[in-house]
């Protein structure tokens, strides 16, 4: 019963993976897509190019908030009541 438990609990953890993965890829898609719309516009490539780092690194901070919040969910029960 328990192991049973257990696979669905890494099948939907893995499933919530890939959806994060997914939708943080269309996100860096979606930066991309915009920075070339602002080029069309006429705006600096320099001023661009700092919003696109300002932008990625907002992203890489999503990502890696997410990362901790997935480590923190696979540690035993235990040791995530330490933790709060």
């Amino acid at each position: 019963m328990k192991t049973q438990r257990k696979q669905t609990q890494n099948t939907r953890q893995k499933l919530y993976r890939q959806i994060i993965t997914v939708l943080l890829i269309i996100q860096t898609m979606l930066i991309g897509i915009n920075a070339e719309n602002r080029l069309d516009q006429g705006d600096s490539t320099i001023e661009i190019l700092l919003w696109i780092v300002k932008e990625s690194i907002s992203l890489v901070k999503q990502a890696s908030s997410l990362q901790e919040k997935q480590k923190k969910s696979l540690l035993p029960q235990h040791r995530r009541s330490e933790d709060k």
